[in-house]
């Protein structure tokens, strides 16, 4: 599952590309248009009074630019970019310490911000708030508070699950905002300009195949391709037709919409095992060799906004679409209205 091509998680392949890919300016990032333009207004509005941006808190699924848009953040604002995450952070005098290393108006990037522990958390209340720290120095009766004044800063927080966010932290973000899945036409934009960056020979029509197999997600999209990229290097001269393009993610076993062969194999086992559903979570993942929780994690999330599979009290059950998909008869499939109408 770690090196699956699709996985939206972070490979050593993307992180070697990556700070060549990334834009460094809101003029050059593509797509999120309207995270763009508040962000735009916000970040022109906090320079003109001279004063730090509010806190911005960045959600949505892995993989669409929430890192890169905190650099940019940071170099719009013209200041310096720390950068951590979550899981990094074990105890509240690690962040004590990254809070006091922090220069006037510069930007905290904390990523997967959600896996704060609470004891952490409470240092970080007071310092977004009224960036003040909090320090017990002492034990016993003999303790005593001691209360450090900090720069005003811009706490910027990335997480993939918003939901996990206590309510105090979430409330302390005065600027919110998710990231959506990209339309093709945009990452078609953004296989172009990778393409440019890597000095890669690619037509439009080959860098939107690209860009449909991609599942909406531009990290995903470089990594294809790169990977087409190699098959047109070996087999066709270097430069990437549509036709090129095609053979490439056919061999990569990448359908014209995305899905991989553990997404098939994941969908015709329903089908075919279960009459389409509905099946519990235990049974398919026993009857696929996967774990519960990489099932729920990696696989369900796409194949759930394809609308291929639903979710119900009795199970996962497939849709009409994922039938259609395979060129399957739908004559045996449970329908989600006759669930629903037996509960």
């Amino acid at each position: 599952m770690e090196s699956r091509i699709l996985a939206n998680s972070v490979l050593v392949e993307d992180v070697d590309a990556d700070p060549g890919l990334r834009p460094r300016s809101l003029k050059d990032y593509i797509g999120q248009d309207n995270v763009k333009e508040r962000l735009g207004i916000f970040i022109k509005a906090a320079k003109d009074r001279n004063e730090s941006l509010d806190h911005v808190l960045l959600y949505g699924p892995p993989g669409l630019g929430k890192t890169t848009l905190a650099g940019i953040i940071a170099n719009e604002l013209g200041v310096n970019i720390r950068v951590t995450s979550g899981p990094a952070i074990e105890r509240p005098g690690d962040m004590a310490a990254i809070l006091t290393n922090l220069s006037d108006k510069d930007v905290l990037f904390v990523d997967e911000i959600h896996r704060l522990s609470s004891t952490v958390e409470e240092v970080l209340y007071p310092a977004m708030e009224d960036f003040v720290l909090d320090i017990i120095i002492g034990k016993g009766p003999a303790a005593r508070s001691l209360r450090l004044d900090l720069p005003k800063f811009t706490l910027i927080g990335a997480t993939t699950r918003a939901g996990m966010l206590t309510s105090p932290l979430r409330d302390r973000f005065g600027v919110i905002n998710r990231l959506n899945l990209y339309q093709p036409e945009d990452l078609m934009r953004i296989v172009l300009r990778s393409a440019e960056i890597l000095k890669i020979s690619v037509d439009i029509e080959a860098a939107l195949e690209v860009a449909r197999r991609s599942r909406g997600t531009p990290r995903i999209a470089n990594r294809l391709l790169k990977r087409v990229r190699d098959y047109a290097q070996v087999k066709a001269q270097g430069r990437i037709t549509t036709n090129v393009a095609a053979q490439a993610l056919d061999m990569l076993e990448v359908d014209r919409i995305g899905l991989d062969e553990v997404d098939r194999k994941m969908i015709l086992a329903m089908i075919n095992k279960f009459g389409g559903g509905p099946v519990g979570l235990d049974t398919l993942a026993a009857s696929i060799g996967e774990e519960n929780v990489t099932i729920e994690d990696v696989y369900e999330p796409f194949l759930l906004q394809l609308g291929f599979i639903s979710r119900t009290a009795r199970g996962r059950i497939v849709m009409p679409l994922a039938y259609e998909h395979f060129g399957l008869s739908t004559q045996h499939q449970i329908r989600l209205d006759d669930i629903i109408e037996e509960e």
